[in-house]
């Protein structure tokens, strides 16, 4: 039962931190709560499948950029999934990168402080 609850909340607090991105970063729209907590499964699910596979790929400019090409690699991720996502849409590649940027420093402080 614990682990159910932390899995809610920290459900929850991704969406809020997708919520609150839309409200930051021009060229990132979610109309609802709802649809941010509908878009956060999204993008989980498309980080699931897609990320190992873009990652191999792309393993040689991740090694070159040591690393930093991740972030267009979470770009990408969290564009698809706007794709995929009535009510989430993300609008151009740097609205993408700086929305996925924010995204993950947004939900590491929100579950530090909430988990």
């Amino acid at each position: 039962m614990h682990f159910l609850l932390h899995m809610l909340i920290s459900w929850l607090v991704s969406a809020l931190a997708l919520w609150l991105v839309a409200q930051m970063i021009p060229g990132i729209e979610v109309r609802s709560f709802k649809d941010a907590m509908i878009a956060t499964v999204v993008i989980a699910v498309v980080s699931v499948f897609l990320k190992p596979v873009l990652s191999f790929f792309a393993l040689p400019f991740i090694i070159l950029t040591l690393g930093l090409f991740m972030v267009i690699i979470n770009a990408i991720l969290l564009w698809f999934a706007s794709l995929l996502t009535p009510g989430f849409r993300v609008r151009g590649l740097l609205a993408a990168i700086v929305g996925s940027l924010v995204l993950t420093v947004l939900t590491t402080v929100l579950r530090y402080v909430v988990l």
